[in-house]
């Protein structure tokens, strides 16, 4: 059974409770969760369930997964903390991400994207590309803090059951990731490229602050 997901109600819920359905060792099933589970690249949450370290929730099934085996049962109510300085750089950075996307669709043109991954530290965004995408980089970095600092709106809604939208004024991708609610949260943000080799590019984005 899905937990209730409380990050897609208020992605800035830093603690709740929550009542323990499950155990096996040290992964623990709850009936509702912040704790955001990889997925779309973006990494997993970590923090605690009372005083015990969240390392990691399993994307399949939303085990919890704990350094250790826990010192409560089945049926107790226990409390979820974030680390939330980890979580809220991942919002910043994921929202980022889709800046990047779609200054590049506005300056290069509709790229294929062949990959993407967020976490804590940066954020990057891998394309189909012959040549180097570095001609342009200077210019996608400008308009993206452009935008940044016009601190523009940004709306994360459900379309349909398990469908969720990023939209921003006529921007709108899917995206089942954590956000934050304006684009001046981000801060300034530094890009690099990168790359991998023949016809594959990649554009990093890092955060200045």
């Amino acid at each position: 059974m899905q937990p209730i997901l409380l990050y897609y109600e208020d992605p800035y819920l830093k603690e709740a409770d929550a009542k323990v359905v499950k155990i096996e060792n040290n992964l623990v099933w709850l009936d509702k969760t912040i704790f955001y589970a990889e997925k779309g690249g973006q990494e997993s949450d970590t923090g605690w369930i009372n005083d015990i370290r969240v390392i990691d929730v399993r994307p399949s099934d939303y085990a919890h997964v704990l350094e250790r085996n826990p010192d409560f049962s089945v049926g107790d109510i226990v409390h979820l903390k974030l680390d939330w300085d980890r979580r809220y750089r991942i919002m910043r950075l994921h929202s980022a991400l889709h800046l990047v996307y779609f200054v590049v669709k506005e300056l290069i043109g509709d790229l294929k994207v062949i990959g993407s991954h967020v976490g804590p530290d940066k954020a990057r965004i891998d394309y189909a590309f012959e040549g180097s995408i570095g001609k342009y980089l200077p210019e996608i970095q400008k308009r993206v803090n452009e935008i940044i600092r016009e601190n523009r709106e940004i709306i994360v809604y459900e379309k349909e059951p398990g469908w969720r939208i990023w939209k921003m004024g006529d921007w709108e991708d899917p995206c089942a990731g954590t956000h934050v609610r304006r684009t001046g949260e981000i801060g300034e943000v530094k890009l690099k490229r990168r790359n991998l080799g023949r016809g594959k590019e990649r554009i990093e984005v890092y955060l200045l602050k």
